[in-house]
């Protein structure tokens, strides 16, 4: 999976990073967050809200999130490239907006470590991978953009984490119990 979805050809004005985080939680729970285009701001704690501009939240939809104050933007448009269920894989591009990210295109895959059942409980661990691609704008350098772009994915990344790890543990709590 790593080969196939976060080798990327960069051209000397380009610079990409690969982060992963593993989560203490079921593969659907974790997936059923990331897959939702329309909703990013579930788990991405610097997006205040999402509109769909064109299509149904499938792929060649085009969202416009609306960016939280203090960070170097207002707003971002972005397009669903590839959503596959079966293999957990999301790529969306940043095709706009008002912020230095030009030819930004984002990949991230979902992958099972671990996954059992207790008493009709799915337990497990899960660990996402998002790879990243984009132009190193004028006046920057590629540790810059790099750090910037690695910064804000590590923040997301752990907001997921923390939320689909707080999910799980109340629906096996409450699954227990009856």
């Amino acid at each position: 999976m790593m080969g196939r979805y976060h080798s990327h050809e960069m051209s000397p004005n380009q610079c990409g990073s690969t982060l992963v985080q593993t989560i203490d939680a079921p593969i659907s729970l974790v997936w059923s967050l990331i897959r939702r285009f329309d909703n990013p701001q579930v788990y991405k704690r610097f997006i205040r809200s999402c509109s769909i501009l064109d299509g149904n939240g499938g792929v060649g939809s085009l969202r416009e999130v609306k960016l939280v104050s203090g960070l170097p933007a207002k707003t971002s448009r972005e397009r669903l490239d590839v959503l596959d269920d079966d293999s957990h894989v999301m790529i969306f591009s940043i095709v706009g907006g008002d912020h230095r990210l030009i030819n930004y295109r984002s990949t991230t895959t979902v992958h099972v470590i671990e996954e059992e059942k207790h008493d009709h409980n799915e337990i497990g661990k899960t660990v996402v991978i998002e790879s990243y691609l984009v132009d190193v704008p004028m006046g920057s350098s590629k540790e810059d953009t790099c750090l910037f772009a690695d910064t804000i994915i590590r923040c997301n990344l752990r907001s997921l984490a923390r939320i689909t790890e707080k999910m799980a543990s109340v629906q096996n709590g409450e699954s227990s119990r009856t």
